[in-house]
């Protein structure tokens, strides 16, 4: 589990899934965390994460996870996290947040633990991908 692209592909799995749930079935998702007020807005944000969370997974099954790959899964993660515990405190949104803020915040952890281990970088005058 030490290694980048395990932790990317795990996250990309997460954020995936959760992503494309309220597509899939709203009313169960707004059962679980709460009605919304702008289901566009909830919409905006879904279509993004499910699309990082796309990415995350191909570089992770093409083992091409790159220093930015890394930081974009990091800084996605501590963007929720600080999101769901500020309006969660502030019932803004449901409690349920709080457990996503768990998740983000052990998905950030397992990151850096990783550190560099199977991490790909990219040759200098080339675009192909090595792993270290």
């Amino acid at each position: 589990m030490r290694n980048v692209n395990t932790i990317a592909v795990l996250q990309g799995i997460f954020w995936a899934a959760t992503g494309i749930w309220p597509m899939i079935h709203l009313p169960s998702f707004l059962w679980v965390t709460g009605p919304k007020e702008d289901i566009w807005l909830l919409y905006t944000v879904s279509v993004l994460i499910l699309v990082i969370g796309l990415l995350l997974s191909v570089a992770g099954f093409r083992k091409t996870v790159t220093l930015e790959i890394k930081w974009l899964g990091i800084g996605g993660a501590l963007g929720l996290t600080a999101i769901d515990i500020i309006y969660s405190t502030r019932d803004v949104i449901a409690d349920i947040y709080r457990y996503d803020a768990v998740a983000e915040t052990i998905i950030i952890l397992l990151w850096l633990w990783a550190g560099t281990n199977g991490m790909a970088r990219l040759l200098k005058n080339d675009s192909s991908v090595t792993t270290r």
